[in-house]
């Protein structure tokens, strides 16, 4: 079980709240522009929202800038992720440009700058005692799994990594992983899994092995 240090009671909150009301003041002209441009070459809306579980599961909405087409195929369904992905698309996500509006989340509280990243509400139930513990803490901006891997490791070296950090939360680490997704985002390092454009979906850990 879970248990909070001092940093974690008193001072990441308010940390996060600073930092991302600084960020959001401070990016807002890059933020503007990046609109502008979503919806030139994107169309509308511009800012992608998605149903996402925070802190103990709890859902929350998640702002991102959209960084795909709607096009359809010809029985109206969404042609697939590769498709729609486009060039611009593909720069946003490897800039991490298409995340600034999370700084929208932190300023409210459903997310922190730093902890696991939030996934899909449909991945809930596919999650082992091991992996759920990934929700005792709020979900990051970025991540201890984001800047060890990303998207080109597993899901289950991904979960391993975010409750290693839950375990661990300081102040420390919380700035060493802030520095090393500055020098992660300049590298472009591990935006795409090993064999696609978007990282595979989640099925569940392969008989539902736990740590």
């Amino acid at each position: 079980m879970h248990k909070k240090g001092v940093y974690e009671k008193y001072i990441k909150r308010p940390q996060d709240f600073i930092c991302g009301t600084c960020g959001f003041i401070v990016l807002s002209p890059v933020m503007l522009i990046t609109a502008i441009l979503v919806r030139t070459k994107l169309g509308s809306p511009i800012i992608f929202k998605q149903e996402r579980p925070g802190l103990d599961g709890k859902v929350f909405k998640l702002y991102k800038f959209r960084t795909m087409t709607d096009q359809k195929d010809e029985n109206g369904n969404l042609l697939p992720d590769e498709v729609r992905l486009t060039k611009f698309g593909k720069m946003l996500r490897s800039t991490s440009l298409d995340e600034l509006p999370e700084l929208i989340n932190i300023i409210k509280g459903d997310m922190a700058v730093v902890g696991p990243r939030p996934l899909l509400v449909s991945y809930l139930p596919l999650y082992n005692e091991h992996q759920a513990r990934r929700h005792e803490v709020r979900p990051g901006f970025t991540g201890y799994a984001q800047v060890h891997g990303r998207n080109s490791i597993t899901w289950e070296d991904k979960f391993d990594k975010d409750v290693y950090y839950v375990d661990r939360i300081s102040f420390l680490m919380d700035w060493s992983i802030i520095f090393q997704t500055i020098k992660t985002v300049v590298k472009k390092e591990g935006i795409t899994s090993n064999s696609s454009v978007t990282m595979e979906a989640f099925t569940g850990t392969k008989n539902n092995q736990k740590k």
